[in-house]
């Protein structure tokens, strides 16, 4: 029986399903992304304290995820260092993702606590989601769908290979 609804398959997330949409803290994506090839943790660059990756369930193409390398899970536990590190990488990230997506503007933002909507509430991360004047259409509301128009691996390595270090 036809109900009109398109079904996304994602075997892939069923261990948050599992675990109550949380992995435990041995199974931390972010914990183990960076000792993973970069391809494999879709790892973007590397600093000192933290790293940047590309979110996996993106909002939109280019989505990056900024990351301590410690598991901590709140912004107010994050050392001095922690904090420097996410604030350069956080404007490192805006000016590549402008300079290689021609990006018109950004949502950038951490959620923490699992209330709050962190899909990894135990290991800190913010958001860079950059954005375009024509990026929004009907696709969300009426088909629950995103429209990614390049693939994850592709736009890793297009990050990662234009990844602007410099002021």
């Amino acid at each position: 029986m036809k109900d009109n609804f398109e079904r996304l398959w994602t075997p892939h997330r069923l261990v948050y399903l599992q675990t109550g949409q949380q992995p435990p803290d041995e199974d931390c994506p972010f914990c183990h992304a960076p000792n993973k090839t970069a391809e494999e943790g879709l790892v973007v660059y590397k600093g000192e304290t933290c790293y940047v990756l590309m979110n996996l369930f993106p909002y939109n193409t280019g989505h990056l995820l900024v990351c301590p390398y410690r598991h901590v899970d709140t912004y107010d536990k994050a050392t001095p260092a922690e904090i420097a590190e996410i604030g350069k990488l956080t404007q490192q990230g805006m000016r590549t993702l402008k300079k290689v997506f021609g990006t018109h503007g950004f949502n950038i933002g951490m959620n923490q606590g699992e209330v709050a909507g962190a899909g990894i509430a135990s290991h800190l991360h913010q958001h860079i989601v950059p954005r375009w004047k024509t990026d929004a259409n009907f696709f969300p509301i009426i088909a629950q769908t995103k429209a990614l128009p390049r693939l994850l691996g592709e736009v890793r390595e297009t990050i990662a290979n234009n990844w602007i270090t410099e002021a």
